[in-house]
Parts: structure tokens; sequence; C-alpha cells
């Protein structure tokens, strides 16, 4: 990682509060937290985005899992694929899907709403915009209030790999992707 992980004796009150609560709501304290933690005030709101989206949303878990896989894969970051690749295919998934989304070709899935919401997800990313035809499936299959948490999923999950890849987060397993290797830009 670019920057230590802050040790208890390190980190402020404050930082310790958010450290707690984290770790409460999580089970742990990992992944892009302990940087995060360097700005508490970022680190406290932006977890509680990821939080309810992760946790709360009112997408299906499989739809909130794929959003995590699709922007892994889409920024590479190896840290958010390989912690979430087994609950994406535990919440539904097809590992055939997984496979397609892992190695960028594009995936058949068995049911609608994960077609829908990966074109959707995908148009965001490539092309910076939404078709009128998806987002018009997008609204009819999950509504105005699934389709602006498919924008902040799509948004906080890129904004974690950005973090995830900037900072070289440890991977606590073998990289998933062949084609980014284990230490990119680290010369």
């Amino acid at each position: 990682m670019r920057v230590p992980a802050l040790t208890l004796e390190q980190m402020s009150l404050r930082q310790r509060e958010v450290r707690d609560v984290i770790a409460k709501r999580r089970g742990r304290f990992g992944g892009p937290y302990p940087v995060w933690l360097y700005n508490p005030e970022l680190c406290e709101r932006t977890e509680a985005v990821t939080a309810y989206l992760r946790f709360e949303s009112k997408l299906p878990l499989k739809l909130r899992e794929l959003s995590i896989l699709i922007t892994a894969r889409f920024w590479d970051a190896q840290f958010s694929w390989s912690s979430h690749v087994k609950e994406a295919v535990a919440a539904g998934i097809s590992q055939a899907a997984v496979d397609a989304i892992a190695a960028k070709r594009e995936p058949v899935f068995e049911q609608l709403d994960e077609q829908i919401f990966y074109q959707f997800a995908m148009e965001m990313l490539r092309n910076h915009f939404v078709s009128k035809k998806t987002f018009e499936a997008a609204k009819q299959q999950f509504g105005d209030t699934g389709v602006l948490d498919i924008v902040a999923c799509i948004g906080n999950f890129s904004t974690l790999a950005m973090l995830l890849n900037t900072f070289l987060v440890d991977l606590k397993s073998p990289p998933p992707f062949a084609d980014i290797g284990t230490r990119p830009f680290e010369e």
C-alpha cells in the first residue's frame, strides 16, 4: 500500500471513532478504509454511502454485487473483484457471466434484469451517457429510485476502484486479471 495503515497510537480520537464504527458495522476494518481514514470525515461519509448501496439499496443483492464486478473490471480493480466475485455468484449471477466480464467479453445473462442492469452500467462507463432506449428499459424494470441507485452504485464503486488502484491496496489473493499483473505502475 502506498500509505501505511495508521496504528491505533497514530490515530486521532476522531479517526479511532470512525474506525470503530466501520469495524462494528462490517465486522472488520480493511480494504479501502485504512487509506480513507487519513481523512476521517471523508472516510465516514464515503463508507456510509457504500454501506447503503451494498446493504440497504432497493436493488436486489445480485445486482448490487454485479455493480461491484462491472466497475471492478472496468477500472481493473483487482482487490474489489477478488473481494466480491464469490458473493456475486452466491447471490445469483451465473459463473459464465462472471467469467465473461473477467475476460472483458460481453456476458450472456439468464435474467432480463441482469441484462438491463449490465447494459445501463456499461453505457454509463463506456459512453458517459445512457441511451433513451436503455434508460427507459431500466426505468420500467427498476423504477426511478432503482435507476438512481444504479447510477450511485456505479459512481461509488468507481471511486472505490480508483482509490484501491491509486494507493495499491494489497490483494489478499492471487491477482484475478492476468492482463493487468500484480503491481502496475509501481516502477
